[in-house]
């Protein structure tokens, strides 16, 4: 539990390996994933390292791997999980045998489908071959019976020149298939580049056909082009050229276009046949290639892995060993020792490796063990920052202070209970919904944060109890404690009645828990009452989280050992809110049991209600140093005796605080470097009467001084910022009663303007619309005041941990722990791929 208060004590390790026994070494630190290797050779280019080319080798493999999956994700084969565990790394001999499976089955693959596009086009071009012919079959069918047409189609291709002979001609033809959408464009192009002396006719084919370079469904038609000579032909086959026209021979006489119909159809039927067999093979290597392709993936990814992180090592001079440099956990030095252990026995070494540690003045990586509760909390923390090594660790805090912050504003007992149910729902299908790997942002958010999500929820159940808020409504579980001595009559003559909470209409007995129902029945003066208990509420929550972090940063002095930082930060500071804040804390409850409804003593009205002070105006006066002079003349305007007195002494010795904090560490810093100054000068003169054998004087200690101008500024804007945002942090803790007052609210006014009058409504008139009316309402809950509201509450708590708590002793600079994990790298590939 010791890393989830503070990170992880990291070491920094050199680690000596032989190079025969470094691949198993590397794979078993990959699968243990506890050591962060840092790069050696930072300075040389990738291409020039040592493992380059088995890189290449598995950039290679991994190529051929992505085509074959996209093979046959394309032909919808479901590709096989990997059962049970995840294969290991597998050894380097085994590459070649990898290398040559997917070299055979990426050329097969490339085979077959150049094949089949081969057999598609031949299809395509015997299918637009076959409309052709019926189609054209068509045309010269209306025209073979009648002269007349034949006739004018002959004078309409022969020039109108007297001079020309008149008689019969003999007419060419070309056909062919188009694009469809192309025909209207065609068909312009071939009047004005023929100025008119050509014959189109065209007839679309019903069925798509299938384009064997991206197996696309096109529509075509059919084409025959009628013309009289060659220069004509020559312009109408450059057009049909450039149109991206297909054209086919297609005979003049019926019998040779029967017989080749004949042939076409015989041929399209063999090539089905031959289609058939090969898409068949193709399957069945796809078939087997997808029960593999997983585990093909893991091992390649794995080996790849390997080779990059041992391009990070530094080889020795005699080229036999490799030289490395991590980062490691110290508690799990025995746990990487017994890896590397394994790692030498598997591959067949005699040499054991050497895991030494190493002394530096560099800043660790940052290390918390986490779980699947807690990785939640912890990210919301390294959203603002990567704690700096070793510093407290804000997120077990945050476990039990977020949520409880976040149901202070959304206090709702029927809202916190959909919560609760989607959280929980989250929480109990996890691991089948983990499988399905949804592909939505907002969704893996949610899911994500589904622990967080099940404790808003429940801590809103509580806060609803209290707020005895459901649905804008109350429960009266306990029984009221206020009764009412009023007739009907008299109730409903007069709206402005009230309550006496000193004579019978209250049994002198809080409710047990929580705020009593009556007060859902109060509509002139609720909205006060509940105002002035949850503003209160608020501050004195929010006093007690900025003194609780203040806490915190003394636990962070006492272990970096910084004594001085004890007197001149956090005694000050715990001081400064102490005297004023926590002060006016005191205050709110000394009001609340010194003055009720009216005194025991009714002679005495100072301790009633009536005479009662404003906390706010008393806080004012007290930094004013002066007395409130519209008190009543039959009132106290103080609360106890001495109050004035201890007033002014908490405001001075407030206001003396803040030279401490200015001041106090510079002076100290001051006073060091002079007495280190001091000392240095000594132990010159007494080398100087000494003598010395040559060489430079070694200085009396190794400290750097800092410049003096640069820690008054330093301290000068943290004194500032901490005084004045002690008064602005404690006034933002005031959302907490605005957000609370808007969603009560706002559930009132759902409640009020729909579901209540879909209540009132009577008859089945009233039952339908009620139905209608509970689904607005509900919807309404669901996204505005659960949805819109929950996450406006989320952002509000988000804030008053990262700037009002966290402020107060996280530093959050420093850098996260990334170790050399194959389970990181997996799964950052598959969401990649995704």
């Amino acid at each position: 539990m010791g890393s989830l208060f503070r990170s992880e004590e990291m070491t920094l390790c050199q680690l000596f390996l032989q190079s025969e026994a470094a691949y198993a070494c590397v794979s078993e630190l990959g699968e243990l994933g506890l050591v962060q290797f840092r790069d050696l050779n930072p300075d040389v280019n990738a291409f020039q390292r040592k493992f380059v080319n088995e890189v290449r080798r598995c950039d290679e493999m991994e190529r051929k791997l992505r085509y074959l999956e996209k093979e046959i994700r394309r032909d919808g084969i479901p590709m096989l999980e990997i059962p049970g565990e995840v294969p290991e790394a597998p050894q380097p001999r085994e590459m070649i045998d990898l290398e040559a499976t997917f070299e055979k089955l990426e050329n097969e693959l490339r085979e077959v489908n150049q094949n089949a596009e081969a057999l598609k086009r031949n299809y395509l071009e015997l299918t637009e071959l076959k409309h052709i012919l019926r189609k054209t079959q068509v045309f010269f069918d209306e025209h073979e019976g009648g002269a007349s047409t034949t006739e004018s189609m002959t004078r309409a291709l022969i020039s109108d020149d007297p001079n020309r002979h008149m008689g019969q001609v003999q007419l060419g033809f070309v056909a062919g298939v188009i694009l469809r959408e192309r025909i209207p464009a065609f068909e312009r192009m071939l009047w004005r580049a023929c100025r008119g002396n050509v014959f189109l006719r065209q007839a679309e084919i019903d069925t798509p056909l299938e384009d064997p370079s991206s197996s696309d469904q096109v529509y075509k038609s059919v084409f025959i082009i009628f013309f009289q000579g060659d220069q004509l032909k020559t312009r109408v086959k450059k057009i049909c050229e450039g149109f991206r026209a297909t054209l086919y021979p297609c005979p003049e006489a019926p019998a040779d276009r029967r017989e080749m119909a004949m042939g076409v159809m015989t041929r399209i039927e063999d090539l089905n046949t031959v289609l058939g067999q090969t898409q068949d093979h193709r399957h069945r290597v796809l078939v087997a290639a997808a029960k593999n392709i997983k585990n093909w993936f893991v091992k390649v990814r794995k080996i790849k892995a390997i080779y990059h992180t041992l391009n990070l090592f530094n080889l020795d001079v005699t080229q036999k060993c490799l030289i490395a440099e991590c980062w490691v956990p110290a508690l799990d030095m025995e746990t990487i020792q017994l890896a590397l252990r394994r790692g030498t026995e598997r591959s067949g070494s005699s040499v054991p490796p050497i895991l030494n540690r190493m002394e530096t003045l560099e800043d660790p990586p940052t290390y918390n063990r986490m779980n699947k509760f807690t990785s939640a909390f912890q990210n919301l923390i390294y959203a603002y920052g990567v704690a700096t090594y070793r510093e407290v660790n804000p997120a077990p805090y945050t476990i039990i202070t977020f949520p409880f912050l976040f149901a202070v504003m959304f206090g709702d007992l029927g809202h916190g209970a959909i919560m609760a149910a989607f959280g929980f729902w989250m929480c109990y299908k996890e691991k089948p919904l983990q499988a399905r790997k949804i592909d939505s942002e907002i969704w893996n958010i949610f899911f994500g944060g589904r622990y967080i999500v099940l404790l808003m929820g429940l801590f809103s159940m509580y806060t609803g109890f209290i707020y005895n808020d459901i649905f804008s409504k109350s429960l009266n579980i306990f029984g009221s404690a206020w009764r009412n001595n009023y007739n009907e009559s008299t109730l409903r003559e007069n709206n402005a009645l009230q309550l006496n909470p000193d004579s019978k209409d209250y049994l002198q007995s809080p409710y047990p828990f929580g705020i009593d129902p009556v007060w859902q029945l109060a509509e002139a003066n609720k909205i006060i009452f509940m105002n002035a208990y949850k503003m209160k509420i608020s501050i004195i929550i929010g006093v007690f989280h900025m003194l609780f972090g203040v806490c915190l940063s003394l636990w962070n002095h006492l272990y970096f050992k910084r004594r001085i930082s004890v007197y001149v930060e956090f005694v000050p500071q715990i001081l400064f809110l102490i005297l004023l804040f926590f002060y006016m804390v005191l205050l709110m409850f000394i009001k609340w049991t010194s003055y009720g409804p009216s005194p025991p003593d009714f002679n005495d009205v100072r301790t009633s209600g009536y005479c009662a002070p404003s906390i706010l105006i008393t806080f004012i006066n007290m930094m004013l140093f002066k007395s409130d002079p519209n008190t009543r003349p039959e009132c106290d305007d103080t609360m106890f005796a001495g109050q004035m007195g201890l007033q002014k002494f908490f405001v001075i010795a407030a206001l003396m605080c803040v030279p401490v904090m200015l001041f106090g560490k510079p002076y100290y810093i001051m006073k060091e470097q002079k007495a280190r100054a001091s000392q240095g000068h000594q132990s010159i003169e007494a080398t100087a009467e000494n003598g010395t054998a040559g060489g430079a004087p070694v200085p009396a200690s190794g400290h750097h001084d800092e410049d003096i101008t640069e820690v008054f500024i330093h301290q000068a804007i943290h004194t500032i910022e901490y005084v004045l945002g002690s008064v602005s942090h404690t006034a933002s803790y005031l959302r907490l009663w605005a957000l609370s007052l808007a969603h009560a609210q706002l559930a009132e006014v759902a409640w009020n303007m729909l579901l209540r009058k879909g209540l009132q409504s009577q008859g089945y008139e009233g039952g339908i619309y009620l139905y209608v009316v509970f689904a607005g309402w509900a919807a309404i809950s669901v996204s505005i005041l659960v949805l819109m509201e929950g996450l406006s509450a989320f952002l509000h708590t988000l804030r008053l941990h990262w700037v009002e708590f966290q402020s107060k002793f996280y530093a959050g600079e420093g850098y996260l722990f990334q170790p050399f994990s194959f389970e990181i790298i997996l799964d950052s590939a598959g969401q990649a791929e995704e």
